[in-house]
């Protein structure tokens, strides 16, 4: 069977945008993903719908935006080859920042199913500021045939507004694996802490400030960390971990096998995960065999197995994240132990093969018959 046709679109940042994020991330692994369940994605708009201040007006600019752009994406459609059209319109993170206006339309238009992954529905979103955008995100998600959640937080909130027909799919968070697991690295000497994130104002620079707080926590115990990211808000965070100058080191940007021996050599990643979606980095972490103690924020239990794989600490407490971490640290035996379990887990439980097959399962009894010319 030739591979189906889908358009793809990620209105909170498309997989082609130049600044690195989890969502970049995520977008990139779907379009795979997708090729590997047997389709063929192709990215249908750059348009970019996200609005992050609560901007009335600058939300009803973004919508009537999206609707020229759908009514152009609806002509080229329409006019292109029966064989190349989209079947099924794929749309990857729909929430009252970055609602969907194109999918909606179009897929209407061309009377395909039309499907979002990671929908979010936040119903105290409704009479603020982004009202607008909430109910546009609101319509799109109800509009779905089918809703991939990542999370159980996800879950619970789209559950509250699904009309009869729709299906709502767990997919759960996962990440590709480029090579076997060759076990940890194990260097000896002081336990060394990492932690993998950009530097910018916000949830970011909150948890950098927990972290710092933490470390604090930890007194005496011998560690060093090692920081993996870069940003606008990195001066801040310099001066955030100044009292542990001589123990911090800054890596910059790093990824391929920089990043990976960073994994293989760390006795535990750390990172309080203020308002994290789920954390990329933490499967990220544990596919290298690097255990977790992270923040008990948002989707991040659903990233990893709390008590198998890593630690949750109580969200923005710095000294249970502390508690937890030293744990860990005091206890050789039982990172190893979570760390192979957590190479296990990310490699078969939430790679790509793992979600392709979610995704083919989904997608392929959705496909509408064509109908004869």
């Amino acid at each position: 069977m030739s591979p189906v046709p889908v358009a793809f679109y990620a209105p909170m940042k498309s997989p082609d945008h130049p600044q690195p994020s989890g969502d970049r991330t995520m977008a990139r692994l779907l379009l795979r993903a997708l090729a590997l369940a047997g389709f063929s994605p192709s990215l249908a708009s750059q348009l970019r719908t996200w609005e992050p201040g609560g901007d009335r007006t600058r939300q009803a600019e973004i919508r009537t935006e999206s609707l020229a752009e759908a009514e152009r994406l609806a002509a080229v459609y329409s006019a292109a080859p029966e064989e190349t059209r989209p079947r099924l319109w794929f749309t990857y993170h729909c929430y009252y920042k970055a609602p969907d206006h194109l999918g909606p339309e179009i897929a209407a238009r061309l009377g395909i199913p039309y499907v979002i992954a990671e929908p979010s529905h936040a119903p105290k979103r409704a009479g603020g500021t982004w009202a607008l955008a909430h109910a546009a995100a609101e319509r799109a998600i109800r509009a779905a045939d089918a809703l991939l959640v990542l999370t159980a937080q996800d879950r619970r909130c789209i559950a509250a507004i699904l009309r009869p027909g729709q299906r709502l799919v767990a997919l759960p968070p996962f990440t590709d694996v480029a090579e076997p697991h060759r076990g940890r690295a194990r260097p000896s000497g002081t336990p060394r802490l990492l932690t993998v994130a950009m530097m910018r104002p916000g949830d970011k620079l909150a948890s950098y400030r927990l972290l710092a707080e933490a470390l604090a926590h930890l007194g005496a115990r011998p560690w060093t960390l090692d920081i993996v990211g870069d940003g606008p808000a990195r001066p801040a965070v310099e001066a955030l971990l100044a009292p542990f100058s001589g123990r911090v080191t800054f890596h910059g940007v790093q990824g391929g096998p920089t990043l990976q021996a960073l994994y293989r050599e760390a006795a535990l990643l750390l990172w309080p995960a203020v308002n994290e979606a789920f954390g990329m980095v933490l499967l990220e972490a544990q596919a290298e065999g690097c255990p977790v103690v992270a923040g008990r924020f948002g989707g991040v239990p659903d990233a990893m197995l709390p008590g198998e794989t890593g630690l949750l600490a109580a969200p923005g407490d710095p000294a249970d994240l502390a508690r937890c971490a030293a744990a860990l640290l005091a206890d050789p035996q039982r990172r190893d132990r979570m760390g192979e379990a957590a190479a296990r887990f990310v490699r078969t439980e939430r790679s790509l093969d793992k979600a392709a097959e979610i995704l083919r399962a989904t997608l392929l009894p959705a496909l509408r018959p064509r109908l004869p010319a």
